[in-house]
């Protein structure tokens, strides 16, 4: 137990109303400790709309009357001091608006919270030791955009169950998760949002307790040992995160205090027409403080090496998703939100200062310039962006007939155009999976061989181009039906010869990615790659190099269901090249097509090299070529 203050310092509360506030839930929320010589808990509140607010819970049979707070001058924080609440006691907030009627509300800053469909908050006292101080010790030298950054992205609800269909619990899905993404060469698991929310159907991007891991799976230290158990296995942890929208649950957020609070107040800035949600009030210090404080929660009180800021654009722009006259332009006419604009740099500022190596990667779908370029430069700060662009043009081309290909040879070329525009990474996430869109496999066409090749080709050209990548869980199934967040993957695909050899193509091309820093070390670097041939549309093959120092790796990509015997494409350098993988292998489950393992280069002038290889391409296949080592 630890000696408490009697309330927020003046400090605090001028860094909270200022929006500079980074260590908020060390002031607000419930903290257990001693008082002028008793234990109990410590309750502070922002509510500056409320004429009173109680803490009650099932300390005091919830009754109101019991435990008033004190409101701190013209804060807006009220506080005091319960002796008879300790760790695991629930509880509530009874306010009184201004309007004279009474709400229960459950605590902002709730370290942990029922079981939903329960909504009490519940005080909580960590005890967990961390074991991953080596981890991050690293992870605080180590280059995000230099280093290996391959994803895996998760469903903790539906990745796999107990046999009574039961959800499994932090600890029981760390091990097993790092088990297997492991064996597939991932680097870090992404999950979709842990924070509590109330209804399963949003996957958890509604979210009604900011600082309380889901209850669903343990509590908050059984979520620390999932992370500290992913470290030392030598797996990073990246968490969705959802600053743009929350529900409209009366439990939670919502007119917290019977005033429009930590939303906007009128609805042509306050509500998502599209998502029946409600926006932040990013112009607001106090609300500020409290995102900006929450994303830091999670890097720092449970470890976490990154945050994927879900629905950026939705922040950015005051007409997302609105007609004519469902929106308020900025101060000069716009349609940017220029505070939003504001929060996401202080955001980004805030974890590259407080959380060296910990990393933010944006959900961001339109053009907006400078994303992730510096804050002091002008840009929005954001590590990484997902290249939505390059993941719609890629999923359409492979959608296509290989026979209308020919036509379509843009959709895979044009990424290159803006590929250093942003560092980017490359999505096939859960929302290509659901709502009608089919699984990755059925989208690719003709029969079912056709289709798994198609799918072996697809994901071989998203690990050797530039960009860092992401997979939804799932992905090494090959599923024909979509993702359904109601029940586990079909592990009973895991069984079939086929699926079994597409689990083993992930991993030799997980293994390939580690073994060859030219596929993730020069991502940023205009000179790691370059086009052999784009211009190949009659027979929809592409081929490229990938580069860093030297490392040096030779790509070739089949479109077509056609083999071609005798293709030449142009080499960088003399001597031999060793295939390192072939995508159409027998042991993959391909046609098994009769490649070269080792082909020399000939002294014959090809797409404006000296000299050039010739090549035997397998139907609807990738080669990965190396230079042979010497002797």
């Amino acid at each position: 137990m630890v000696s408490l203050s009697s309330a927020p310092g003046e400090l605090d509360l001028h860094l909270f109303a200022e929006g500079t506030h980074r260590r908020l839930w060390q002031v607000l929320g419930a903290h257990t400790g001693v008082q002028e010589g008793g234990r109990g808990v410590a309750f502070a509140v922002w509510a500056p709309h409320a004429r009173q607010v109680s803490v009650v819970g099932d300390f005091c049979d919830w009754d109101g009357r019991r435990h008033p707070l004190s409101p701190l001058a013209s804060s807006g924080v009220w506080h005091g001091f319960v002796p008879g609440a300790k760790p695991g006691s629930l509880y509530k907030y009874e306010i009184l608006t201004p309007h004279g009627h009474l709400r229960l509300k459950t605590d902002p800053f709730a370290r942990s919270m029922e079981h939903p469909p329960h909504t009490a908050s519940r005080v909580f006292e960590s005890r967990y030791r961390w074991h991953d101080e080596a981890w991050c010790h690293q992870r605080a030298e180590r280059d995000v955009l230099r280093s290996p950054l391959h994803v895996y992205e998760v469903h903790l609800a539906s990745w796999r169950r107990h046999p009574d269909g039961s959800v499994l619990g932090y600890r029981e899905l760390a091990e097993q998760l790092a088990d297997h993404v492991l064996g597939m060469g991932f680097t870090h698991l992404e999950l979709l949002p842990v924070m509590e929310h109330p209804f399963d159907g949003s996957w958890g991007y509604q979210v009604s307790g900011y600082y309380a891991p889901t209850a669903r799976f343990g509590n908050p230290d059984d979520f620390r040992a999932f992370v500290d158990h992913c470290h030392e296995r030598g797996l990073g942890v990246i968490l969705d995160w959802v600053p743009g929208h929350f529900p409209r649950d009366d439990f939670a957020l919502r007119r917290f205090d019977g005033e429009p609070l930590f939303e906007y107040a009128d609805p042509r800035l306050g509500e998502h027409p599209e998502w029946g949600t409600l926006v932040f009030d990013y112009g607001r210090g106090e609300v500020c403080s409290f995102l900006v404080s929450n994303a830091l929660y999670w890097l720092q009180e449970f470890h976490v090496d990154g945050i994927r800021v879900d629905a950026v654009a939705s922040m950015l722009y005051r007409d997302y998703d609105r007609g004519d006259a469902e929106w308020l332009p900025n101060c000069y006419g716009g349609r940017e939100n220029l505070e939003a604009v504001e929060f996401v740099r202080r955001l980004n500022q805030a974890i590259r200062e407080d959380q060296p190596g910990c990393f933010s990667v944006a959900d961001e779908s339109t053009a907006w310039s400078g994303v992730t370029r510096p804050v002091e430069e002008g840009g929005l700060g954001f590590t990484l962006k997902w290249n939505m662009g390059w993941m719609h043009d890629t999923l359409e081309f492979f959608s296509r007939d290989p026979v209308h290909r020919s036509f379509h040879a843009h959709e895979l070329t044009f990424a290159a155009l803006y590929e250093h525009s942003e560092h980017f990474l490359m999505p096939l996430s859960h929302d290509e999976v659901v709502h009608g869109k089919r699984s990755l496999l059925e989208k690719m066409p003709g029969d079912e061989w056709r289709k798994r090749a198609n799918l072996r080709l697809l994901l071989a050209y998203q690990l050797t181009r530039p960009g860092k990548q992401l997979l939804f869980m799932g992905t090494e199934l090959a599923p024909f039906q979509e993702w359904d967040y109601r029940s586990q993957l079909d592990w009973s695909l895991a069984d079939q010869p086929e699926r079994r050899a597409l689990a083993e193509y992930l991993a030799t091309l997980g293994r390939l990615y580690h073994a060859h820093p030219c596929l993730w070390e020069s991502d940023s670097d205009p000179d790691g790659f370059a086009w052999i041939d784009c211009a190949d549309s009659d027979a929809s093959i592409f081929s490229y190099l990938r580069c860093s120092g030297d490392d040096l790796l030779l790509i070739v990509l089949n479109a077509t269901p056609v083999p071609r015997g005798g293709y030449r494409i142009g080499a960088p350098r003399g001597g031999a090249y060793q295939e390192l993988l072939c995508s159409d292998a027998l042991r993959f489950g391909g046609s098994g097509y009769q490649t070269r393992a080792c082909v020399n280069a000939e002294p014959v002038s090809w797409h404006s090299r000296d000299r050039s290889l010739c090549l035997e391409l397998p139907p609807l296949g990738c080669l990965v070529l190396a230079p042979a080592a010497e002797g």
